[in-house]
């Protein structure tokens, strides 16, 4: 059978790289499923390339240079590693979360969840976290023993307090690839080292355990282990063995699969091994790859992993659910091992396997592990009904409790009960008081909930029943409970949620009597469901309006009129109209808000009008005659209104409603505010000109220039602006002047200031115009000719200071004398600003009239400004007055303006500003062009700027030479700061000149300067030889005394120049740093060894031996180690002398060692013991104390049949089951039987038994055999062992003799019927019905089933009650057929099915026994289906008696069965039967049996035909029928029966013309009685006429005139009662009116005169006799006269009487 794991490439990744080589460890990082990030080199460009394994079409590159990727496992986030760099970058976002910089290079970096990255350096462990600003927190330090390994992995648990970090190498001896893991705790801090290849922390069920537990896993050579760690006390461990086919293959990785507890491990070599991780059973094993696997993850569906080996291709490897179970059961023959599997990963296809477990347990009375099997049952197969009956029907065990709580207890620990397993278990509590228990249960999910429940518990507690009621869904239930609480809001929040539709509106309609209010909630809770109102709105408003609730009417329509939807139109209407009536200011606020647009307008708007709302009238009135009728009450309405009404209109409708509107207030002269504000308003839109006529119209004079005034600042128009600054000027108003041109600009500034100046009025609107608009000049001008001088003064001391520079320039350009503009200065003072000033005096040459002003704002006001102390600084530069003076010591000038200034007058004076404002683009560019470089050395040296020497130090300097000499020269010797020094150098550093920075190294430290003793400045001299002057290196090693040596030396090795390195280290005496450049780097292991001899130091021994170690000079490195006596590397000289199979030289060694006090030692110790065959020291060991893991050394020796040493060991430990196999591969069986006594292990006795099975020795086998058969999952493969190798007498003999013991179970009963089935079938029968009950009966169905054994196979379903498949099997197979148990079990067959192929199995096998089948069958059977089955095997007539009985037994009716018996009856033409059949059972199709019937060669036949034909009221075809047969009788009778008048007189018009003379008369009277109620007098004297056949027409006659007589008697004896009635009632009548005449006596009136034309007064009753009878006529004086006559024409009869 196919091993049950599949492999799939899904990307193959040397299509993605342009380098095969980047498919390797640290270039490609698998972090989840769906996040693979790979690097990749494009034209020399770094790439990192992410994929989705998932999805291989989802691809992202991305540009950027990174040592480590790491892409995070859901997000699009890249965590990368560039240097001592490390962020967290958002792809998506294109933006850096997070940042941080290592101080050490990180070797490893990976994700451990959603939130935290893993940062291994070279000596720690750091965990960061995205969680705000956190920096990366240390976590452990690394072990020694992991320095030089390659970190491959790190895993952590999930609370993150264990963790382990994996690393390997390969080594160089073997060539193997070894593994190291460090193991930390992070609560206790603690840190173990363990030599392992891979590990890894799972959370998993352990067998013994409840719940999951943390269990840490990890893979040795050919071992898994699985140990846990949380559990100090008595912790679980297990292991397994790994297979390997190549002995030098490892395990490489190792991931987890939770969901079929499967520890997946796989190898160097591609061979995936999977592991049951509570018992460490191999489960699968395959080859997934042919290359190597160097990284994995687990898939989150868990089903499997993604995995990435070195040929690029991505793989998925996945377990086959389908063959998993079979491959277990069939392969393996593991059936526990299968039913744990199956039950973890809810594997279908195992029910078969339960049940057998189930039934086993549940018959041994261990009620708690068949409860258990039941819940790990898929699919909850076992959790029926009959399994709960079955417990609870279950007698309990002693000091137990009952099965069915034990039951129920298990499944409630295990998850939910079901609906009958809570009934059955929360009923009894509820009632007996425990009602919170049960609350508890439901509110922790521990039940499930159903109707039957609460129905129940609402007899107790209708909060809890209403919880149940709503968590089942019984919709009527809830809103039920609901309502009787109150609880309004609930009701319609379910009925919303569940669909439900509930009686809304009669709801409301009670609640409004009672609580208005509450009625009020409810309504609105039901009318704002936004998917529609649950109650019709109109009918609420309505119910509310008749009890005049309007304010509850208002809570509840107001909000949900407002989505006025187009459908709301007659609501809102009829909600206003309410409102309008009963609450006038509701309806004026609803209104104003404009909350409504789907009412009626025209209609509200008169509504409004008659409520007295005249302005919402005018809002929804749209003819003009209305809204003039209504604007006109401004007393009403209000004015802020009216003028957003008109203005509103103008706009909306047209301009003349607006004219119109103003021209009718315009009447009123009261309306002059109200007017003049309205032409404000609607200015832009009906126009100033036209407004102002209509108010020069309307005499309203004064409005226009109140109207000018209002919005002449608003207005756009010029030429209205004008007319008004004429107008104001006009009339004296300057102040409105001055108002609107400071307002406005809708104006022509050269009109306006023309007409001012021609004016010669206030300069004041003047002086704002040309200000506002920049006329400065012609204004001052203007001023100062017309003698305004307090008017500029004015001007500039008070409306605008800041224009003080351009009046100035003005005053200039006017000639005016000095004295004037400084006096204006001097009362402007420092509102002046100075720049603008500074600028219009230099533009006119007169800055130096500034000189008393500038130094007047320096020394009065204290002015800082650069532009006023830059201004006096160029006055005196100028004058050549104090210049230099001013500019050293004055701070708050401009130096690079001044510079400037002075760079063609004095460059001197420019270096002296530069130098004091810092201008250094400036500087160097001054020094450059006058060659002044030795002011620039100086100035760069003080300056201490590294950009500015960057600047001066470039290569495209062409001055740089001559700058350096200077510096050399005069700029550094002259220094004495430090830090000017080391700036410099700094520079030169930067600029890349080695030659140059030594030089001025060299005048620094080897002239003896002050700073010669820095030893930084000694180091970089160095350093910087190594790089550029190599030669000048060892002269300078011991010229030089104050540099660091150490760090030197380490630059030197990495610079190769190793001897130099050496020397520093020797001067130095740093001895281990010596060695090791010796051996590390010179690589001379020689004098290596005579420094180690020279200084006989143990660190220097210590060095040399693991660098022959290294070199696979083992025997030399073990004597050193012992000269060293360190015995720290103990575990690598492990290693290496196994690797040679030193062993002799590993003894001394490893005694020298035990100091240490490691198991690993005396361990290894014991092992070479073995390995060199001392077992007399191996006895004198072990009887010493010691730390040996004896059990893992004799494991080791067993492995490698080293067996009598592993026979000691075991023997020591007294591990019995590992010495039984030591002693069974010596052939030692008796012993080894022992042993395996007293090791009272299933697994030592399988082996021994085995073993002495393969040496035949069958009675010791069956001495350890009955101890393997009593357990059950050991059984199976116990017998395949004996069978596979023929022992077929054997294993059936040792099974007899286990079945007489006591402790025996269903397994072995089950088992012992198989082989009897398979070896010894003659023993099957007599073994089934004696142990049927303690037989796995399904199991055994099987092999019965497949070997052909059809009689106990039909046994073994009946005693399973499986009686559908014993049926079955009866039916197909003969030899197992009985009649007698056939009936015995079909009855009992709950698939219907079965009892019809029964059927045809009996018509074609047994037909004589059908009859009697059918009728033991008959409760069970569709009659109409066996009807149908017999008419297509045309068994009809066999099945006879069978449908007798049926016709006369079941009720109801079988319409198919009447059908058949009839169609029998036809064919066997009896017709008493057929017709006594139609009378008794009608209940078939009766117009198809006569259409058959009518055609019928008998005459009796044809005769059924007509009466059927009849009896279904086809009458008119039962005539003819009945004519063309000649059978008058029965034609007379259907027409009778059809009550027809017309059948009937065409049966008499043919019975009297059409038929035979001598039959006429007997069948013409024949007819006339026969439908004598059916036709009439005229008809039957006509036809009797025309025939000559009167006189048999005479009775018909007679009879007929005695019927008439009858009825006119009793006509005229009811007329006559209802004449006593009416005078009777009369008399009361006319008394009634006497009496109430008596009492009100009668007044006269007009119609008291008037008299009919019958001659009685109109209010006197007319004189008419009630013997009136009918067909009387009426005559004028009002009497009746009788007519005989006409009386029977009414009666149908015809007049020829």
């Amino acid at each position: 059978m196919q091993v049950p794991v599949d492999t799939k490439q899904v990307i193959d990744l040397k299509t993605v790289v342009s380098d095969p080589s980047l498919i390797s460890f640290g270039q490609t990082c698998l972090s989840s499923d769906t996040a693979l990030c790979c690097q990749n080199v494009v034209d020399g460009a770094k790439f990192v390339i992410s994929l989705n394994p998932r999805n291989p079409s989802e691809k992202g590159s991305f540009k950027m240079k990174a040592d480590l990727v790491a892409p995070h496992p859901k997000r699009k986030i890249l965590a990368l590693k560039g240097g001592n760099d490390v962020q967290v970058y958002d792809v998506e976002l294109s933006s850096r979360l997070r940042a941080t910089k290592v101080n050490e290079n990180v070797e490893l970096m990976r994700w451990i969840d959603l939130n935290t990255l893993v940062l291994v350096t070279t000596t720690a462990v750091y965990h960061w976290s995205l969680d705000g600003d956190a920096q990366p927190q240390l976590v452990f330090n690394r072990r020694a023993e992991l320095n030089g390994m390659n970190i491959v992995n790190y895993r952590t648990d999930t609370r993150k307090n264990w963790c382990v970090l994996l690393a390997s190498t390969v080594d160089p001896a073997t060539r193997r690839l070894t593994g190291a893991l460090q193991i930390h705790n992070c609560e206790k801090n603690k840190s173990q080292f363990a030599p392992a290849h891979t590990g890894m922390y799972v959370q998993a069920q352990m067998d013994g355990r409840r719940e999951k537990t943390n269990v840490f896993c990890m893979a040795v050579g050919n071992k898994v282990v699985m140990t846990e760690v949380d559990n100090t006390q008595n912790p679980v461990r297990v292991q397994g063995d790994i297979i390997y086919t190549d002995p030098n293959d490892v395990p490489i990785a190792m991931q987890y699969s939770e969901r079929f507890g499967l520890l997946l491990v796989i190898s160097a070599m591609g061979i995936l091994s999977g592991f049951d991780i509570t018992t460490g059973t191999l489960v699968v094993m395959s080859k997934v790859s042919n290359s190597p696997i160097f990284t994995s993850v687990s898939e989150d569906t868990d089903n499997g992993i993604f995995a990435i080996n070195t040929a690029g291709q991505v793989l998925h490897i996945t377990i086959n659910t389908n063959t998993l179970i079979p491959f277990i059961t069939q392969k393996m023959k593991d059936t526990p091992l299968a039913i744990r599997i199956a039950a973890r990963a809810n594997l279908g296809g195992t029910d078969e396997l339960f049940t057998e477990q189930f039934e086993q347990q549940f018959s041994m009375r261990n009620y708690m592990e068949a409860a258990r099997i039941v819940t790990r049952a898929p699919n909850n197969a076992l959790r029926t009904q009959h399994t709960l009956q079955r417990f609870k029907q279950a007698q309990p065990m002693d000091n137990q409790p009952p099965p069915i709580v034990q039951y129920l207890g298990v499944i409630m620990d295990a998850g939910k009960l079901n609906e009958f397993e809570t009934l059955e278990l929360c009923m009894p509590m509820i009632q007996s008081g425990q009602k919170a228990k049960a609350e508890e249960w439901m509110r922790q999910g521990k039940i499930t909930p159903s109707e039957e429940l609460g129905n129940f518990v609402r007899q107790f507690d209708r909060q809890f029943a209403l919880a149940i009621y709503l968590s089942c869904k019984s919709h009527a239930n809830a809103v039920q409970i609901m309502c009787e609480l109150g609880e309004f809001e609930k009701v319609v929040q379910y009925c919303k949620m569940t669909e439900y539709k509930a009686p809304f509106s009669e709801l409301i309609r009670v609640l409004a009597g009672v609580n208005p209010a509450g009625a009020a909630s409810f309504a609105k809770l039901l009318i704002k469901e936004p998917s529609g109102p649950l109650a019709d709105p109109g009918e609420i408003m309505e119910i509310f309006y008749q009890r005049d609730l309007i304010k509850e009417l208002t809570d509840v329509i107001y909000d949900y009129l407002t989505k006025n939807d187009p459908s709301m139109s007659r609501l809102q209407t009829r909600y206003l109209e309410i409102l309008l009536q009963k609450n006038t200011q509701a309806a004026d606020f609803i209104l104003g808000k404009k909350a409504y647009d789907q009412y009626d307008p025209p209609y509200i708007a008169s509504c409004c009008e008659q409520a007295g709302l005249y302005h919402r009238a005018l809002e929804h009135y749209t003819e003009k005659p209305d809204i003039l009728r209504c604007i006109v009450y401004t007393n009403k309405i209000p004015h802020d209104f009216i003028i957003a009404y008109i203005h509103e209109v103008t706009i909306k409708v047209d301009r003349s409603y607006g004219y119109e509107c103003i021209k009718a207030l315009v009447k009123n002269k009261t309306n002059l505010n109200l007017v003049v504000e309205i032409c404000k308003r609607c200015m832009a839109e009906l126009g100033a000109s036209e407004l102002i006529e209509i108010l020069e119209q309307g005499g309203m004079v004064e409005g226009v220039y109140l109207f000018l005034q209002g919005v002449a600042s608003q207005v756009q128009d010029k030429d209205i602006v004008f007319r008004f600054i004429q107008a104001a000027v006009k009339m004296g108003q300057f102040k409105d002047v001055e108002r609107v041109v400071r307002e406005s600009n809708a104006y022509d500034p050269k009109q306006v200031k023309d007409f001012l100046k021609e004016s010669k009025g206030d300069p004041q609107a003047l002086i704002i115009v040309c200000d506002k608009h920049d006329y400065i000049e012609e204004l001052i001008k203007y001023l100062y000719q017309n003698n305004f001088h307090k008017a500029i003064e004015r001007y500039c001391t008070g409306y605008n200071p800041k224009a003080t520079p351009k009046v100035v320039g003005a005053l200039i350009d006017c000639e005016a004398n000095e004295e004037f503009i400084n006096a204006l200065l001097g009362m402007v003072k420092n509102e002046c600003p100075i720049p603008p000033l500074v600028e219009e005096c230099e533009a006119r040459n007169k800055l130096r009239i500034l000189q008393p002003f500038l130094e007047a704002r320096v020394t009065e006001d204290g002015n800082t400004e650069p532009a006023c102390h830059s201004a006096l600084a160029m006055i005196y530069v100028e004058s050549n007055k104090g210049a230099d003076q001013f500019l050293s010591d004055n701070q708050y000038y401009d130096p690079l303006v001044v510079g400037k200034y002075c760079e063609k007058r004095d460059p001197r004076r420019a270096v002296l500003c530069y130098r004091k404002g810092n201008c250094d683009e400036q500087m160097i560019d001054l020094t450059n062009r006058n060659q002044l470089f030795k002011e620039q050395a100086k100035y760069l040296v003080e300056r201490k700027n590294p950009e500015l020497w960057a600047t001066v130090l470039n290569e495209e300097n062409p001055y740089r030479r001559q700058l350096i000499d200077q510096v050399n020269s005069t700029a550094l010797p002259n220094s004495k700061e430090v830090e000017e020094v080391t700036t410099t150098v700094k520079a030169f550093m930067t600029a890349e000149l080695p030659s140059e920075l030594i030089e001025l190294l060299e005048v620094i430290v080897l002239r003896k300067s002050e700073f010669a003793s820095i030893k930084k400045l000694q180091n970089l001299l160095l350093i910087t030889a190594i790089k550029a002057e190599s030669p000048k290196v060892k002269d300078y090693i011991y010229r030089l005394d104050n540099y660091d040596g150490e760090d030197v030396a380490k630059f030197a090795v990495i610079s190769r120049m190793y001897e130099e390195a050496f020397e520093i280290y020797k001067r130095f005496e740093k001895h281990e740093a010596a060695m090791g450049v010796l051996i590390d780097h010179i690589g001379d292991i020689e004098r290596a060894n005579d420094l180690a001899v020279t200084v006989n130091l143990p660190s220097c021994w210590t060095l040399l031996a693991k660098g022959e170690l290294a070199r696979d000079m083992v025997e030399k490195c073990i004597s050193s180690y012992i000269k060293a006596d360190d015995p720290s590397d103990y575990q690598l000289v492990i290693n290496a002398a196994v690797g040679k199979d030193l062993y002799d030289h590993l003894v001394n060694y490893l005694r020298m060692a035990r100091r240490l006090k490691e198991q690993v030692i005396d361990s290894e110790l014991v092992y070479s013991f073995a390995r060199t065959d001392q077992l007399a020291e191996i006895e004198e060991f072990i009887g010493q104390s010691n730390l040996a893991d004896l059990q893992a050394v004799g494991d080791r020796c067993y492995d490698e049949e080293m067996y009598n040493a592993a026979r000691i060991l075991f023997n020591h430990i007294g591990n019995y089951g590992k010495l039984a196999q030591t002693l069974v591969r010596l052939h030692q069986y008796q012993p080894a039987v022992e042993a395996a006594r007293k090791a009272q292990s299933i697994r030592t006795w399988k082996e021994v038994c085995f073993a002495c099975v393969d040496a035949r020795q069958f009675r010791l086998a069956q001495m350890c055999g009955v101890n393997i058969v009593v357990q059950v999952d050991e059984l199976a493969t116990l017998i395949d062992y004996y069978t596979e190798r023929g022992h077929y007498d054997e294993i059936i003999q040792l099974m007899e003799y286990a079945l007489r013991l006591e402790h025996t179970h269903m397994g072995m009963f089950t088992e012992l019927g198989i082989l009897y089935s398979k070896y010894k079938p003659e023993k099957l029968m007599e073994h089934i019905k004696m142990f049927h009950s303690r037989i796995n009966i399904p199991q055994l169905l099987g092999i019965c089933e497949a070997n052909l054994q059809w009689a106990e196979l039909c046994l073994l379903h009946t005693h399973y009650d499986d009686f559908d498949k014993a049926a079955q099997k009866m039916l197909e197979h003969i030899d197992a057929w009985s009649h007698s148990q056939f009936k015995d079990i079909v009855i009992k067959v709950t698939n219907t099915e079965i009892l019809y192929r029964a059927i045809d199995a009996y018509l074609q096998q047994h037909p004589l026994l059908v009859c009697d089948l059918l009728t033991v069958m008959s409760p069970q059977l569709d009659h109409s289906r066996v009807v149908q089955q017999l008419r297509r095997k045309d068994r009809l007539a066999l099945c006879k008696p069978f449908l007798l009985f049926v016709q006369g037994s079941v009720k109801p009716e079988v319409p198919e069965v009447n059908e058949a018996v009839n169609e029998l009856y036809v064919e066997e033409e009896d017709v008493d039967a057929l017709r006594l059949s139609i009378a008794q059972y009608p209940s078939f199709d009766q117009l198809g049996l006569a259409r058959n019937l009518e055609k019928h060669h008998l005459l009796r036949m044809r005769r059924v035909a007509s009466l059927l034909f009849t009896q279904n009221k086809r009458f008119a075809h039962a005539v003819e029928l009945a004519k063309k047969d000649k059978m008058y009788q029965d034609a007379m009778e259907a027409s009778a029966a059809s009550k027809d008048v017309k059948v009937c007189e065409e049966l008499l018009r043919f019975l009297a013309n059409d038929i035979d003379e001598n039959e006429r008369a007997g069948c013409f009277a024949a007819a006339l009685y026969i439908c004598f109620e059916f036709l009439t007098e005229d008809i039957v004297m006509e036809v009797a006429w025309e025939a000559n056949l009167e006189e048999y027409a005479k009775p018909f006659q007679v009879q007929q005139r005695r019927n008439s007589e009858n009825k006119i008697n009793e006509l005229e004896k009811t007329v006559m009662e209802l004449k006593k009635k009416l005078e009777a009632k009369e008399e009361e009548e006319k008394q009634a009116k006497v009496t109430e005449l008596q009492q009100y006596p009668p007044q006269m009136t007009r119609s008291q005169g008037m008299v009919s034309t019958m001659g009685a007064p109109m209010n006197q009753p007319m004189n008419m006799p009630m013997n009136m009878p009918m067909g009387g006529s009426m005559q004028m004086g009002g009497q009746m006269q009788y007519h005989p006559q006409q009386q029977f024409n009414q009666g149908g009869y015809s007049s020829g009487f």
